[in-house]
């Protein structure tokens, strides 16, 4: 089986609910996941945004949240996660907005695309001590044995 993530709020290449946006409630929404690889040993999510600022003339991608060694017997995280609500051993990285936890989408202009990636890693990554995405990132190479997308899109 192919590693696979979804969400309930949203279908792949659907738009995303306002609750899970600045114009709602802003809380992440719920995302589940199958075929984690047997050789797998913790996953990672990063949701982002490569059309910052403006889809017409991207200049950045905009990252959402970051979350690394996500332990194995997890198969998904619930709606409007927290610090305090994610699964034990669960370690967060930093955003764009410099703090850690879930920023919804909020674009300033035009549709954009939100990449909720999950990757399964052969190891456990030491502690990054909130690590930024490229940090992450740098710390994940050479280490991906699987991973899968699903995009959401929001226009204010």
């Amino acid at each position: 089986m192919t590693l696979h993530i979804t969400s309930s709020a949203f279908n792949h290449g659907e738009p995303i609910p306002t609750r899970y946006t600045c114009q709602g409630d802003d809380v992440s929404p719920p995302l589940s996941w199958e075929g984690v690889p047997n050789a797998a040993r913790s996953l990672v999510l990063i949701v982002d945004d490569p059309d910052a600022p403006d889809p017409m003339a991207p200049k950045m991608t905009w990252v959402h949240w970051v979350l690394y060694n996500i332990p194995l017997g997890t198969t998904g995280l619930s709606e409007h996660m927290t610090s305090a609500t994610l699964p034990p051993g669960t370690k967060e990285g930093l955003n764009d907005w410099k703090r850690s936890g879930y920023g919804g989408a909020c674009p300033p202009i035009g549709r954009h695309r939100y990449f909720h990636k999950l990757y399964a890693l052969d190891t456990v990554l030491a502690d990054l001590h909130t690590p930024t995405k490229a940090t992450l990132e740098a710390a994940m190479r050479g280490h991906v044995i699987a991973q899968a997308e699903m995009v959401g899109t929001f226009q204010k």
